[in-house]
């Protein structure tokens, strides 16, 4: 007889973005022909970078000729794209090497499958808030409790408090625990974590034979000196850290789909020497997934230097900019707001100590425009929102404009 994984049964309730569209398609129902400006999900809205194009054009036409057609690649990614991202590494002094990367279709799906090298006992520690994934995919995993409405968190976690008193980056736990994820830049509080700060972390991770997983897929947001943008910068960190990162928001490659994750031959945990971790997520990726389009590796090749890294070095600085109109307008409205210069995310502080459920609905109803509740990320998110700077520049401006008239607090 055929059962069930139970562990989905803990979920506490559906994903957020598809509640936070249901929810808005609820209300375009009951307002017909009513605009909806989205500033919500962080799904990029323009054109990708010409070179990038370029590049999987000619992929596509070379697929047309049977004298140069390919079909399946490496299952770890083209050596040739591989080799780029070691060299794009070491613009940040980081050295690495090839047969430590895996290229895949995105970030989020690496995020998720990295559990599998764990066991379903080890104790994991999750930033609160936090992006979803993290969250969920350790409870499908077994690695958790019930979630406990009380508290408004699954026990079992260890949650790391990212507050206004501490910059939105905790410090390492006070226990022993066996995973880490963490994210910076962060999201989705845009804040970004300093040298000393992951240092910390490394630290930790070492000294308890830990292992961190570091989200860095915002890492090319980065606009101010002082910041790593790789955990690897941090003497260490290659024997504790796997990096996960993305095309997604750096070139828009949120359809496109492609990423990457590295697990440093260094690597060790309790019961796994340098290597094991290495070969074993190796070993997954052959196993389970046939490597990433082959039309998107070239875009992504060409992304990495040249005119399209120039290119999407401006498609960043574009979506920088909407985000200082959004800081700026929400500010100019009486709102307390983080974040926006080192990310495309602003976390605004509901007014009144509102639920964050509540000033969404506020939102979209007075002004039409949708934002995300950060109860969504977390706990510590409920009386915040998280503003996306992902939106055509008019769109952005007119949001503002909305918000300016209509928001009453």
């Amino acid at each position: 007889m055929a059962t069930i994984n139970t562990n989905y049964q803990k979920l506490a309730s559906g994903y957020l973005f598809p509640e936070i569209a249901r929810r808005t398609s609820l209300w375009q129902k009951a307002h017909p022909g009513v605009p909806v400006l989205r500033l919500g999900i962080g799904n990029t809205t323009e054109a990708l970078p010409e070179a990038v194009c370029e590049a999987m054009k000619e992929k596509i036409d070379s697929l047309s000729d049977r004298t140069t057609y390919t079909g399946y690649g490496d299952e770890q990614g083209d050596t040739y794209l591989r080799e780029a991202l070691v060299a794009y590494y070491q613009r940040y002094g980081v050295e690495l090497q090839s047969t430590e990367f895996f290229v895949s279709d995105g970030a989020k799906s690496d995020a998720a499958n990295i559990q599998d090298l764990f066991g379903e006992h080890n104790i994991v520690a999750i930033q609160d808030p936090a992006y979803p994934v993290y969250v969920d995919s350790n409870v499908v995993g077994g690695r958790t409790g019930l979630f406990n409405k009380e508290k408004g968190c699954y026990d079992g976690f260890v949650y790391l408090a990212s507050t206004e008193e501490n910059g939105f980056i905790p410090e390492p736990p006070k226990q022993k625990v066996d995973l880490l994820y963490l994210c910076s830049p962060n999201n989705p509080t845009g804040a970004v974590a300093t040298y000393d700060q992951l240092k910390a972390f490394v630290d930790y991770a070492r000294e308890n034979k830990s292992v961190i997983i570091f989200d860095s897929a915002y890492s090319e947001y980065i606009t101010e000196d002082g910041y790593p943008r790789s955990i690897y910068e941090v003497e260490g960190a290659k024997e504790c850290a796997i990096e996960i990162n993305s095309f997604s928001k750096f070139s828009g490659f949120t359809g496109v789909r492609l990423g990457w994750t590295i697990v440093p031959k260094a690597l060790r945990c309790e019961d796994a020497q340098a290597g094991v971790l290495n070969a074993m997520w190796n070993r997954r990726q052959c196993t389970f997934f046939n490597g990433a389009s082959n039309i998107a590796q070239k875009g992504g090749f060409a992304a990495l230097s040249g005119a399209g890294y120039e290119q999407s070095r401006a498609l960043v600085a574009y979506y920088l900019e909407n985000a200082r109109i959004i800081r700026e307008g929400l500010s100019k409205v009486g709102l307390t707001v983080y974040g926006g210069v080192n990310s495309p995310y602003i976390w605004a502080r509901t007014p009144n100590g509102m639920e964050s459920w509540d000033f969404f609905d506020l939102l979209l109803d007075s002004c039409h425009v949708v934002v995300t509740p950060g109860g969504g990320f977390g706990p510590a998110g409920k009386n915040f929102v998280r503003v996306s700077s992902y939106g055509h520049r008019e769109q952005v401006i007119k949001a503002m404009q909305m918000i300016e008239e209509n928001l009453k607090i």
